[in-house]
């Protein structure tokens, strides 16, 4: 910011209410225009503002057009800001007359928005006084201009919202509704939109759109306000399942990927959700610079990367992988390997991570932007439990103070999948207050979206709860559901993933399991997973059977419950529990 932009920014924070909706130096819609500012009032409307920090005496000449101004470095010209500021004004006008939702549908207004806009100058460095001593006043509309004696910080708040909003030749429109705020944030900001499904996640969200849907999503005021403030230094994100962690990682690295010089770390537990994550970043063609991996496949490729011995045997030999892991912390404190290999390093679903883990990664960051992101929720932590009673961040490096952000609302789930979710992990969901280096748990709160009652079927057998799983898919693709919004989620293969396999295979329907699970778009398949394995996954419909056979005797009952709540609360519209009648 030039010192003109950040103390006119100090006056919008401290002298308008919190219904205004303020960007600072955001690009616009598709054109990707450049204003200083954006104000947006429910009532007020919207308003365009560009900030210039001239003197008086640098003013040479002045047109309705152009400007030349004397600079240090010579003379320089420019557009005239005022007829810089209607350009973008008319053209963000012109983007949201073509929603419907925005405009009136009848009468003389018919077409028009439904709401004001307008546009003006803010001149920090030249007062009233000296603005009216010149014939400025001819090619910069007085009433559109705020001048530094009417913007300094003993105004009146009532005195400075005059001046911004004596811009507007009209008034009396009535109130904006939230959706239809949204709406006008989904048009001018493509990048904060949020796709219907999960696989458009990543998608170009600069493509044209052909006819719009009636409910338009994007990322509610908080989540957007997150993703565009991240800046360096380590910053952890605390939410709860389907809270748009996973949505706010991919703006970051679609982000840095434009900025950075090093390549770009994201690293997960999961293998399908590495997949997923890594199927994404293709797409944004920006694989080039950002590398998706699991932890344990990042492990192995820096020890044949810098020629460190791998473990004896394979990955099937019991302690194989923690081998890995010590052997990687051994060779980077002999410094075998070299730290600081990543301008950034990004971690989902981080509550899986063993603390040594983390701490090795942090190590991985460079020290000249320290920028690391991880993604938590302590509900979700399904491995490694008891190990991590006791975790802080500052204990492995994370320099966690005054960084954390804690997002509570799920959009993910209908009301009912949260609320039937709940009643199997109560326990789990009891909030606990901690300071900000700890991990707290979270109860989640409703987005408020409804639908279907979960279905909860008590059958006598495993097998007859595999044949109505297939009735049940069958049916929901007959209603036009294509097989890859559907999943079935175990959690023992033998005899319950064996079982289901059998009786997709026998009902003619295709599915994907274990490696041949793609996210392409080729892949039309129902998707078969462990609980583990659907991990910051979701799909429409879940069916989860065998619910009352998922004890382990080498698990406590909160951790069976944890995986539980973690697969129904995959499911986004439809959730399918059954379980034996005995």
């Amino acid at each position: 910011m030039t010192a003109g932009e950040r103390r006119f920014a100090q006056r919008l924070e401290t002298k308008l209410e919190d219904d205004y909706l303020c960007w600072y130096d955001i690009p616009i819609g598709q054109s990707m225009r450049h204003p200083d500012f954006i104000v947006l009032h429910p009532k007020r409307g919207l308003l365009i503002l560009e900030i210039k920090d001239w003197k008086r005496d640098s003013i040479q000449v002045i047109t309705k057009t152009d400007v030349t101004l004397l600079m240090p470095e010579g003379l320089i010209h420019k557009r005239n800001p005022l007829e810089q500021a209607r350009q973008y004004a008319q053209a963000v006008a012109d983007m949201l007359q073509r929603d419907p939702q925005l405009v009136f549908s009848n009468g003389r207004m018919q077409g028009q928005l439904l709401f004001p806009w307008t546009y003006g100058v803010v001149l920090p460095n030249i007062s009233r006084k000296q603005f009216e001593s010149t014939d400025l006043g001819e090619v910069l509309e007085p009433r559109r201009v705020i001048c530094q004696d009417e913007m300094v910080e003993s105004v009146e708040m009532e005195v400075f919202q005059k001046r911004l909003w004596d811009m507007f030749t009209v008034s009396g429109y009535g109130n904006l509704s939230l959706p239809q705020m949204d709406r006008i944030r989904w048009h001018m900001f493509p990048e904060i939109r949020i796709p219907e499904k999960q696989d458009e996640l990543l998608n170009s969200a600069t493509e044209p759109v052909g006819e719009l849907p009636d409910i338009l999503q994007v990322m509610d005021l908080q989540q957007e306000q997150l993703a565009r403030s991240l800046g360096e230094g380590h910053r952890v994100i605390h939410g709860v399942a389907g809270s748009g962690k996973t949505l706010i990682l991919g703006y970051r690295a679609k982000y840095l990927a434009k900025v950075c010089a090093k390549p770009i770390l994201i690293l997960c537990y999961n293998r399908i959700l590495a997949k997923r994550l890594e199927h994404w970043i293709q797409q944004k063609e920006i694989g080039s610079k950002v590398n998706v991996h699991t932890f344990h496949a990042w492990c192995r490729r820096q020890l044949t990367t810098y020629h460190v011995d791998l473990p004896e045997g394979n990955g099937e030999r019991d302690g194989y992988w923690d081998d890995m892991v010590n052997r990687l912390i051994r060779a980077v404190d002999n410094k075998l390997i070299p730290s600081g290999q990543y301008e950034a390093v990004l971690i989902d679903e981080g509550h899986d991570f063993r603390p040594e883990w983390l701490k090795l990664v942090v190590q991985m960051v460079d020290a000249r932007t320290n920028s690391l992101l991880v993604l938590y929720d302590d509900v979700q932590s399904i491995y490694h439990t008891k190990e991590k009673r006791h975790f802080s961040f500052k204990s492995v490096g994370i320099q966690a103070q005054g960084r954390t952000t804690i997002l509570k609302i799920n959009y993910r789930n209908t009301q009912e999948i949260l609320q039937f979710a709940g009643q199997f992990a109560r326990q789990l969901l009891t909030p606990t207050e901690t300071d900000e280096d700890s991990a707290p748990r979270l109860m989640p709160v409703s987005a408020g979206r409804q639908g279907p009652k979960p279905l909860l079927i008590k059958l006598p057998s495993l097998q007859e709860q595999a044949r109505y799983i297939t009735k049940q898919l069958k049916a929901a693709h007959q209603d036009g559901m294509p097989w890859k919004e559907m999943a079935i989620l175990y959690r023992h293969w033998d005899p319950v993933g064996k079982t289901i396999n059998n009786a997709l295979t026998g009902a003619g329907i295709p599915f994907s399991w274990k490696d041949t699970i793609q996210f392409s778009e080729k892949q039309n398949t129902v998707r078969l997973l462990t609980f583990h394995s659907s991990k910051g996954l979701e799909f429409p419909l879940v069916a989860i059977p065998a619910a009352n056979m998922q004890a382990d005797a080498d698990t406590s009952n909160e951790e069976e419950a944890c995986l539980l709540y973690v697969a129904m609360t995959r499911a986004t519209r439809k959730l399918i529990v059954l379980d034996s009648a005995n």
